[in-house]
């Protein structure tokens, strides 16, 4: 495998890094969108990002196409990730409107993301600690490199509340977020010079109560093109 593979180019970490830098300023400057204090992540929520007839729709959705989730990469732990998953299609005249409210918040070119997922979280089911970043040494690497390269931000909206647990927490950044109906949460998988960033580590954390519902939508370096890799495995683990 080629070594630019597995060590960025500075030119490249520079374009991944003025990214970064763009989306951090349009979301500190945009109402009703807060900065999670963490000094090594950058982590905004966009409160009610989402209406409540929104959220309602996408848990149909979800409900109408869930399957067993997946994860990009082996894995011997059952226990990884046990929730169900689907990709939402993106031609729906609804999904395309949830497209354009996240393109208008997001200054990143909509070619660059890829289809929005959605996830569903029953009683006892989980997401271990992971990271969206790509790991360029992995055998899913070129062709993920082949198809939009790194993956830059994420973001994913809390579609309900469930009755306990279900937290979004990243455990090296000391940051836990509690589900909340319409809310989005936005962070960069990278770091201010462009290189991927551990602290961006997260997990879905156990739901004891109730169901957790949530769509998430990943951007990459470049525009997004179809990767023979399993769609429903968009978790990047080593």
């Amino acid at each position: 495998m080629r070594d630019e593979l597995h060590q960025p180019s500075e030119k490249a970490s520079m374009y991944k890094a003025e990214i970064g830098r763009i989306v951090r300023e349009r979301l500190s400057n945009t109402p009703n969108v807060v900065k999670v204090p963490s000094p090594q992540l950058d982590l905004f929520v966009a409160r009610n990002f989402l209406t409540q007839d929104e959220c309602d729709k996408l848990i149909e959705i979800i409900d109408s196409n869930r399957q067993p989730s997946g994860v990009l990469g082996p894995d011997m732990d059952p226990d990884y990730r046990t929730s169900e998953s689907c990709n939402v299609n993106p031609f729906d005249p609804f999904i395309k409107q949830i497209e354009d409210k996240i393109a208008n918040l997001m200054p990143i070119d909509r070619s660059h993301g890829e289809t929005i997922q959605g996830q569903r979280y029953s009683v006892g089911q989980q997401f271990k600690p992971h990271h969206d970043f790509f790991y360029t040494d992995q055998p899913y690497w070129p062709e993920q490199e082949r198809t939009g390269g790194q993956r830059t931000w994420t973001v994913m909206m809390f579609l309900n509340e469930p009755e306990e647990g279900g937290h979004t927490a990243f455990p090296e950044a000391g940051v836990k977020i509690t589900p909340k109906t319409g809310n989005l949460l936005a962070w960069n998988n990278l770091t201010l010079a462009g290189y991927p960033n551990s602290y961006s580590l997260h997990t879905g954390t156990p739901v004891l109560g109730g169901v957790k519902y949530v769509i998430t939508k990943w951007y990459r370096e470049r525009p997004w093109g179809y990767s023979n890799a399993d769609p429903m495995a968009f978790a990047a683990k080593r």
